[in-house]
């Protein structure tokens, strides 16, 4: 672990004494969220700027968790990545300093059931900015970086609603040209975990596992909006990839899913098609993130809808795609999934 902080000492995030870090956060006052690797709290520097403090959990093993995220983050920098200010280590304690976040995360607004959700535009260029964030990762750096957690807590969003990516705990780097990532056992979070993750025998996990957790995601932000009271659905099928698909494939009425005027129809369009090219099983018939980016960017006219070949949970909620908890064993992850379409050997 020293070894590991000599040589990344010299990045522009600043070491931290534990002393200063309860300082910050006038010791530990302010919770502005829980995670699964620890608790965020609220703080400020000496110089006033307002900054997220992650407190990880009680050190076990070799840290692997911590190594990852300040490895991965710590050689980016771009507009929708969050920004690693500092790093905390004594003994078993450890600390991460980002820069503070005003409206908090994604899954705050997608959680809501009040009515007051974002609007289609403000959906759209989420969508478009975690896009180009993970773009960034996949393409942008010197080494490869494979998130493997990307879901709406891990996306952050500043007082402009610009998304940023967070949490790379999961993350793992990889020489650029590499396809294939190899890790150990399932690696994300169940809901929004690609199918190869857990199923070595679908091609092992890579790039495109981070293509099908952005598609799941952009697939319930598109499915936020839709009104649960109307009476052509009932409340839990109004998640379903497979709904989605169906008013693809007919070019349904989208008046329940909060579309007033043609140009949010597009937006929202433009969404369910990119997701469900994102969500294919075959992760070889998943655009690479680049073509995603192109496709937000380009016109609707020339998309095409994508084959019907895809996995989904048989258990979804009536709040959105909440995934069940990272601590479930890989039985009760197998039993709630299903494939749709067509069959697989």
């Amino acid at each position: 672990m020293e070894s590991f902080i000599s040589k990344y000492e010299s990045l522009a995030a600043k070491r931290f004494r534990y002393s200063e870090v309860k300082r910050m956060t006038k010791s530990f006052q302010e919770k502005l969220g829980r995670g699964g690797y620890g608790i965020v709290y609220k703080g400020e520097l000496p110089n006033g700027e307002l900054v997220a403090v992650k407190i990880l959990g009680e050190a076990t093993g070799d840290g692997e968790d911590f190594i990852n995220e300040v490895a991965s983050i710590g050689k980016t920098s771009h507009v929708n990545i969050v920004t690693l200010l500092g790093f905390c280590i004594e003994g078993k304690k450890r600390a991460l300093i980002y820069e503070f976040m005003p409206n908090s995360s994604l899954d705050k607004f997608l959680q809501r059931d009040d009515g007051s959700h974002l609007d289609w535009n403000t959906l759209f260029q989420i969508a478009k900015g975690i896009a180009r964030g993970l773009e960034y990762l996949h393409q942008g750096c010197n080494t490869r970086i494979v998130h493997f957690d990307i879901k709406p807590h891990n996306i952050l969003l500043d007082k402009d609603f610009v998304p940023k990516i967070s949490d790379f705990g999961l993350a793992k780097l990889c020489k650029t040209k590499e396809s294939i990532v190899s890790v150990m056992g399932a690696r994300g979070t169940a809901g929004y975990m690609a199918p190869e993750v857990f199923f070595k025998n679908l091609g092992g996990a890579s790039h495109k596992s981070d293509i099908y957790s952005y598609g799941m995601m952009v697939l319930e932000m598109a499915g936020v909006r839709k009104n649960h009271n109307a009476s052509k659905t009932s409340t839990g099928e109004s998640f379903f990839p497979e709904w989605i698909y169906k008013q693809v494939e007919t070019e349904g009425n989208l008046g329940d899913y909060g579309v007033t005027n043609k140009e949010d129809e597009v937006l929202a369009r433009k969404m369910m098609l990119i997701s469900l090219w994102c969500i294919q099983s075959d992760p070889s018939e998943r655009p690479s993130i680049s073509k995603v980016v192109e496709m937000l960017e380009g016109s609707f006219e020339s998309f095409q809808i994508p084959p019907r070949r895809f996995w989904t949970s048989s258990a979804m909620p009536s709040q959105g795609l909440t995934p069940l908890t990272t601590q479930s064993s890989t039985s009760e992850r197998l039993l709630t999934v299903q494939v749709v379409g067509e069959d697989f050997t």
